[in-house]
């Protein structure tokens, strides 16, 4: 009967009328039918909507028909379109604002709500401010629909929620009453890297995550482990692998080997060597003092001088196997299996098998580059030396060195910078030959060394390639680095050496290796400089360390533009993965009246900001991109865009579709090379499309930048998968033979050869 009524009802203008009476028993039972009739007649109530307020506002008014009136109005503005009135009621509603209803306004004004109270948290967050006052009213919505996301089992869209609005109290919740614990915390954990922007706050989230994982009866030692890792906390991860290790159950210590493994497929080499020797600080062993000390890898060297080989990192091995060799039997098995894991640490023994897969499943085609030889035979010493690289990085890491071998007289053409290019590609052939790389580079080496000298040029490049071999692993190189670096007043080598050492020491801050560096700097040679400022950057990649301050304060004195540009992408090395840490020092540089500093800031924005898809860091990069004064400084923030994209490649072209038509041929270099870093490998259609026109541009480093993008995102793509790969082959390898673009482009034509080419099984992690 009360349904026939309703449809009756054809005007709200007598409910409206009784809102004057006098009487609150009148006023109550118009607002109650006036609810239910508003969303049909909401216009006409509309009219009244001051009268309805003054209700709300009327203390003297009942606590349920003030709300009732308030959700009244609340609706009204929802039809309107004022969500921000709208919303403002609905606080005053409270529980008559039912989060479980399922309609258009309560979906609408929630999803307001949460928006407010999302960005008023982060608001506090960012101005060191948590105690800031946020609408109780508000925060008691947001709670009913947290809980109530729990209640009814949708655990992801609870933690999803409690993750953006910052309420770890709720996500803790969320975890722990789901039914699959261990799949809530790695959705967290993916949550977290994927959708948190700011390095603070996803640190406090995967602590939680640590402390909920560390209350499992059964943990999950891999995943904390992982976190611990993001964290940068080495102490916590030795302890739960000493656990591991001396548990006498043989899985725990299996297990304790997987997580090194996958520590080491991070790559981050002062994190995997502070692990590593907390390991040996955590339990004496019996005869401690006869471990060799892993921090000074010469001793090893002096003790046979006569062989050039690399010092071991696990030479500790049979010592630590003496120590307790009439010990415990339980330190006895602590010891072997300590023995063990120092070598996975070390990365000794991933090395070794990826260094066996990739020279086992080699399938390089010789013939590609023995055609490019041939196409390039006649010409200058680009493409001479262009060639030599196709050969290196087609060969990375599998030791194999045939082609060179083979044209020895054609390898000698090569002078100057060219020769000193072709000995540092041997490194990138070698890479990871960590025991004989050493005696491999010998004949190339300065007298010093334990070669027999030669070209200054062909030094500097044997010592660039030693840095390339134990890249991130040069435990047992770093000390001859520093001593051929000390032991030389030539320029060209001291380049060589910069670089070398920065790499064998990445990332691990020592502090005597930056005075040895610095010292080089302070030289003032630009050939040097350049490399010391990179190098200085290498060696501090990622701690935003305050040198960073020292090296743009010696950019700003010196007059040499080698050298600001080698410091300027060693400070942007610098705040590697740092993000909002690093926003002080990339304003700095890119406020700063030197373009070649702008430009470093455009790549520590690159850096700071790499893989994230940060919005603010792409709109600086945008705004740099169409406002800044040098071409330099344009070209390099669109080319930036790339690394900040990277995690979201299908991204990539869409958004710098506009700026590969711009009028600037540096723009169009830039938005070519974005799409080829960011989509490297995926063989993406649309950065296929996109990159295609810019292959024939009018400009011919345009077209440089567009083949070379175009041949890394072909990378191990076939033509089952695009049709057009064939054909850019085809079309690259015919242009070796018939083009006669200027010789950059020769450079680059080749280049593209060996990118579309490569037949290897797998990159492994070259």
């Amino acid at each position: 009967m009360a349904a026939a009524a309703a449809t009756m009802v054809s005007s709200a203008g007598g409910l409206l009328a009784m809102l004057n009476e006098s009487h609150p028993q009148l006023k109550y039972h118009a607002l109650s039918n006036l609810i239910s009739f508003v969303d049909q007649f909401w216009p006409e109530i509309s009219t009244s909507v001051p009268i309805i307020e003054s209700l709300y506002e009327d203390e003297e008014f009942g606590q349920h028909q003030r709300q009732l009136a308030a959700l009244l109005v609340s609706k009204v503005f929802y039809y309107l379109g004022e969500l921000n009135d709208s919303l403002s009621y609905a606080l005053g509603a409270g529980p008559l604002f039912d989060v479980s209803e399922d309609s258009d306004y309560i979906h609408t004004l929630l999803s307001k709500a949460i928006d407010e109270y999302v960005s008023l948290r982060s608001k506090a967050a960012e101005s060191s401010n948590e105690a800031a006052m946020v609408d109780p009213r508000l925060e008691a919505i947001v709670e009913r629909m947290l809980d109530k996301c729990i209640m009814d089992g949708k655990y992801q869209q609870a933690m999803g929620i409690a993750i953006e609005c910052r309420r770890l109290d709720k996500l803790e919740e969320a975890i722990t009453r789901s039914d699959n614990v261990h799949g809530t915390l790695a959705y967290s954990i993916n949550v977290s890297h994927s959708f948190v922007y700011r390095r603070e706050y996803r640190q406090e989230v995967l602590r939680l995550l640590v402390k909920v994982y560390e209350k499992l009866p059964s943990p999950d030692y891999l995943s904390i482990c992982q976190c611990l890792m993001f964290l940068d906390e080495p102490g916590g991860v030795a302890n739960i692998l000493e656990r591991l290790l001396r548990s006498e159950n043989k899985e725990d210590a299996l297990l304790a080997f997987q997580i090194a493994f996958d520590l080491v497929e991070n790559e981050h080499q002062a994190f995997l060597l502070n692990v590593r020797d907390r390991l040996s600080a955590l339990k004496s062993l019996p005869s401690e003092s006869v471990q060799p000390d892993y921090s000074d890898p010469a001793t090893a060297q002096n003790e046979n001088s006569t062989a050039p080989e690399d010092v071991q990192m696990t030479d500790e091995s049979s010592a630590v196997t003496k120590s307790v060799h009439e010990a415990d039997p339980k330190e006895v098995m602590y010891a072997e299996r300590l023995t063990k894991i120092k070598g996975i640490l070390s990365g000794e023994t991933s090395i070794q098998l990826t260094l066996q897969f990739l020279f086992s499943y080699n399938k390089s085609d010789l013939l590609i580059l023995k055609t490019i030889k041939q196409s390039v035979e006649m010409r200058n010493s680009v493409c001479h030396s262009a060639t030599i690289y196709a050969n290196a990085i087609m060969h990375a890491g599998t030791t194999v060195d045939t082609f060179l071998r083979d044209n020895l007289d054609w390898l000698s053409r090569a002078t100057n910078w060219a020769k000193f290019s072709a000995t540092a590609g041997l490194g990138v052939i070698h890479r990871g030959h960590l025991q004989q790389g050493r005696s491999l580079m010998a004949p190339y080496l300065p007298q010093g060394g334990a070669g027999g000298g030669g070209s200054p040029y062909s030094e500097g490049g044997a010592l660039y390639a030693l840095g390339l071999i134990h890249a991130n692993h040069g435990e047992g190189i770093k000390q001859f680095l520093r001593d051929s670096l000390r032991g030389t007043n030539v320029e060209v080598i001291q380049h060589g050496a910069c670089l070398g050492l920065g790499l064998a020491a990445l990332g691990t801050a020592d502090e005597e290796i930056y005075d040895d560096i610095k010292t080089v700097l302070y030289t003032d040679s630009a050939v040097a400089g350049e490399a010391a400022g990179i190098s200085m950057g290498l060696l501090m990649v990622g701690t935003a360390s305050e040198k960073a301050s020292e090296m743009l304060a010696y950019a700003h004195e010196t007059q040499h533009e080698k050298i600001i540009r080698g410091l300027a992408l060693g400070i942007a090395l610098t705040v590697y993965g740092r993000e909002e840490e690093a926003d002080t020092l990339i304003e700095q540089m890119t406020r700063d009246q030197d373009p070649i500093l702008r430009y470093g800031g455009m790549y520590a924005l690159a850096l700071a900001y790499r893989g994230t898809a940060n919005n603010k860091a792409i709109r600086q990069l945008l705004h740099f991109a169409v406002s800044d004064v040098s071409d330099d400084v344009r070209r390099t923030a669109v080319l930036a865009l790339g690394f900040v994209l990277y995690s979201e490649p299908e991204q990539t072209p869409r958004i710098v579709s506009l700026l590969s038509e711009s009028y600037n041929p540096h723009v169009r270099y830039g938005a070519a090379l974005a799409v080829g870093i960011s989509c490297a490998g995926t063989g993406l259609s649309e950065a296929i499309s996109l990159l295609e026109p810019l292959t024939s541009d009018v400009v011919d480093f345009v077209r440089q930048g567009a083949l070379v993008a175009m041949a890394m995102v072909m990378v191990q793509t076939n033509e089952a998968s695009d049709s057009r790969v064939g054909t850019f082959r085809h079309a690259v390898i015919l242009s070796c033979y018939f083009s006669s673009c200027l010789l950059d482009v020769q450079l680059l034509y080749v280049y593209v050869c060996y990118l579309t080419s490569f037949h290897l099984l797998n990159l492994g992690d070259n």
